[in-house]
Formats: structure tokens, sequence, C-alpha cells
């Protein structure tokens, strides 16, 4: 992990990343689903779209895996299709650190039940030694902006009135003292606005939740202007190329906006953090058009004073950290845990 905003070996320069054959068959199926329900005009195929997603999705799973993390279900606001899956163990000794997780998929795409995004959660559970809440938002071009950052705040509101996890029971006690908000790609657009949000005008009332730090995985950011990283890495880069990007801020942004909204282009001067912005950790990777983006992220957050270490993957193309056979999707588990560890309130014995 390197703490140096722009430092870094970058990947591309014309080569593509070197990856497993069978990687690349799972990353070309992947895209050529999502080409296959993204429309031109900015709207989603749904009735395609709910094929592909019975087919990716697992179920909530209260047995426990290999790992001993289990997960499960539970509703936050059935009205608007707002829910949540908790991976767990089935028991811990101690207050156990809250990760609430906003999946990526673009503002338009996926749910927590998603294969990669079931088992990246799994994975966080079981090497952080956290509870993971993994949150379903609505989807834009539905539900467009804000509607995504609504609903992050809102999970975080029902967790803090009910002082716990819902279901989690007593046998895995929780330090909501200790909340990380965590999330990829147009997760980790919902991690940054939902904590500024949240520090802004919820924080002093809250009853139990208190943010320690969030994760923004590979955030997405962006501007109307094509940075060096995009025009590089176009063609050569998998998932996201300048036509999937332009289709998720076509899709999510209000009609009429610019990829220069403030929900987009939070890389700049003019960005607004709350005084109780919390710690961050910025994963970028080499291989990700949005690297700039990314690095201009850090950069603001650092100048206006906020606590935040960049950590650089030179080979992780966007969303890399999903895919377990991928070292460096180990890696940056570790140093996310390590974050965790150098952030948190100090843990208490449940029997204090």
């Amino acid at each position: 992990m390197e703490a140096a905003a722009d430092e870094g070996v970058v990947g591309g320069n014309g080569q593509r990343p070197k990856l497993p054959l069978g990687l690349r068959l799972q990353l070309g199926g992947l895209t050529v689903a999502i080409d296959a329900v993204e429309r031109p005009d900015g709207t989603v195929n749904r009735c395609l779209y709910s094929v592909i997603d019975r087919l990716l999705s697992a179920r909530a799973n209260p047995r426990p895996d290999s790992a001993g993390v289990r997960s499960y279900d539970f509703t936050i606001d059935a009205s608007r299709g707002i829910w949540a899956r908790v991976f767990a163990p089935v028991a811990a000794a101690a207050p156990l650190p809250v990760i609430v997780y906003y999946h990526g998929g673009g503002f338009a795409l996926f749910s927590p039940a998603i294969g990669p995004f079931n088992g990246v959660c799994r994975r966080l559970c079981g090497v952080i030694g956290a509870v993971i809440v993994s949150v379903n938002y609505r989807l834009a071009p539905e539900h467009r902006y804000p509607a995504a950052y609504d609903d992050g705040v809102d999970a975080l509101r029902f967790i803090d009135d009910a002082g716990a996890v819902p279901g989690l029971g007593e046998a895995v006690p929780v330090d909501l003292s200790s909340c990380f908000l965590a999330g990829e790609s147009a997760g980790g657009n919902i991690v940054h606005h939902v904590a500024n949000r949240w520090a802004a005008e919820h924080q002093p009332s809250a009853r139990s939740v208190r943010l320690a730090g969030i994760f923004p995985v590979q955030p997405y950011f962006g501007g109307e202007e094509r940075t060096e990283s995009e025009l590089r890495l176009e063609g050569v880069a998998p998932v996201v190329n300048l036509r999937r990007s332009d289709f998720s801020w076509k899709a999510f942004l209000p009609l009429g906006a610019t990829r220069d909204h403030p929900a987009a282009h939070v890389t700049d001067e003019n960005a607004e953090l709350a005084e109780a912005f919390p710690p961050t950790m910025v994963v970028v990777g080499g291989f990700d058009p949005l690297e700039d983006w990314q690095r201009r992220y850090a950069d603001v957050l650092r100048r206006k004073g906020k606590k935040v270490v960049v950590a650089e993957y030179p080979d992780g193309f966007h969303g890399f950290y999903g895919f377990p056979a991928l070292p460096d999707a180990g890696k940056v588990l570790q140093d996310m845990k390590a974050f965790v560890e150098s952030n948190r309130t100090a843990p208490k014995s449940s029997e204090q």
C-alpha cells in the first residue's frame, strides 16, 4: 500500500494486462452481458437483464462456509426495494467492526446477490474479521441521482436507529462506533457521497453509528474531460471503456446534466467536504481507465486536510479485487484489514 497519490507503476502502455485464460473468458462474458442490456439511449433492457440477474445471483446461505461465514437478508424499506445481505461469523468473542458495502454496476445494474459481489463480501468478512452489510439500492435510469445516495444514507439510519445489525443475534456482538463504508466502482462513488452526507447531516445526532473510515475501491468519478488514462487504456483495459462509462453517467445523472455534475466530478477544488469526513483508503489499479480521476480525488481529499491513503495495484484492472485467483485480490483485502485495525475504536470484550 502506497501513501503517495502520484506515485506507483502505471499499467497500460498499449499492452493488455496478462490474465489467465479462464479469467479472460469470465470478463468477456461479463462485458457481453453488460453490452447486451445497456441501450444507447441510456436505458436498460430489464427483461433481458432479469434473466442474466437470475443466472448470476446467489442465495443467502445461513450455513457457514469453510471460512465460517454465513449470510442472510433483511428488509430496510420494502416500498423502495431496499434490503441488505449480511455476512457474519456464527459467533464472536468480542465486538466486531461493521462494514456497510455498496456494490458496483454503473449505478444501473446488479445487486448484493450477484456472484462476484456476494463472493467479495464473504471474503471481506473472513479476512478482515468484520460483519458486512451489503445494501441493495435503487437502480438507474428508473431511479436517477440522488436515489442511490438517499438509499445508502437510509441504510445507515436504519442500522443507527436499531442500534444493531438486524437479525445478527447476541452471539455476534458488533461495534457500531467502528463502522466503515466500502464499495467498488459506482459503489465507491456512493461510498464517498453517503459518507459526506452522513458526516455533515447525521453524525452529530447519530445514536450509535460512527464512521471510522471509508474504502472507495476504484471509485467511479468522471467529467467532460477525457483524461490521459482513459485515452491510453481505451480498447486495452477490460471491463471499462468510454462508451460504458458514458452510459453510466447518462443513466444516473439528472436529465440534461453533463459529466461535470457534482455527483461525478468530485475531483477539483469545488468538491465540498464535511468537516467530519472520515479517513479514506482509495484503491487504484494501474489498468483502470478511471485511475486519473481516482488520483485526483485522493489529491483533493489531501489538499482539504482529510486523512487519505492510496493503495496502488499496478496490474489491477477495474474490478480486479472481485476475482480471488488474482494475487492482488488477496493483497487488497489484507491492506483493507490493516486500515480497519488502524482506524477503528479500541475493541472491547463482550464481557465488559
